[in-house]
This record gives C-alpha cells, sequence and structure tokens, in this order.
C-alpha cells in the first residue's frame, strides 16, 4: 500500500511539472503566484510531499487549470 501511495505521489508532481512546463513558469513563478516557497514547490514535483486538498487548490489556481486538471493523470 505505501509503495502505491509514493507512486500517486510521484504521478502528481510530474503532473505539476507538466502544466508547469505548458504553461512557461518556473518552479519560483509557480511559488510566486501560489504563495509557496519553490522548494516546496520542487518537493512536490519529485513526489516528496503529499499536499493537502487547500495546497491543490492553490496550485490549480497558481497556474490556472481546474482541480481536476491538476491531479488528472
Amino acid at each position: 500500500m505505501e509503495k502505491d501511495k509514493d507512486i500517486k505521489l510521484v504521478q502528481l508532481g510530474q503532473r505539476i511539472r507538466e502544466i508547469r512546463v505548458q504553461k512557461g513558469m518556473t518552479q519560483s513563478e509557480i511559488a510566486e503566484r501560489c504563495g509557496m516557497a519553490s522548494n516546496y514547490i520542487a518537493m512536490l514535483e519529485r513526489g516528496e510531499r503529499n499536499p493537502t486538498y487547500l495546497t491543490l487548490l492553490k496550485i490549480a489556481e497558481g497556474c490556472d487549470v481546474s482541480i481536476s486538471e491538476l491531479i488528472k493523470y
């Protein structure tokens, strides 16, 4: 079960990175738009953090996408 959770976090991180790159933003730019630290964004993109729902909402808003678009694999 733990392995499945880790895989899902990596997939989420890859999706966040994909959207960020498509939007032409750096980690620092998205962090600023979301009110977060750029190192936290980096950890999310590497699948090292498990964001809360509210964090996902902030990221979706900062990327100008819906939360469903953000969590789509």
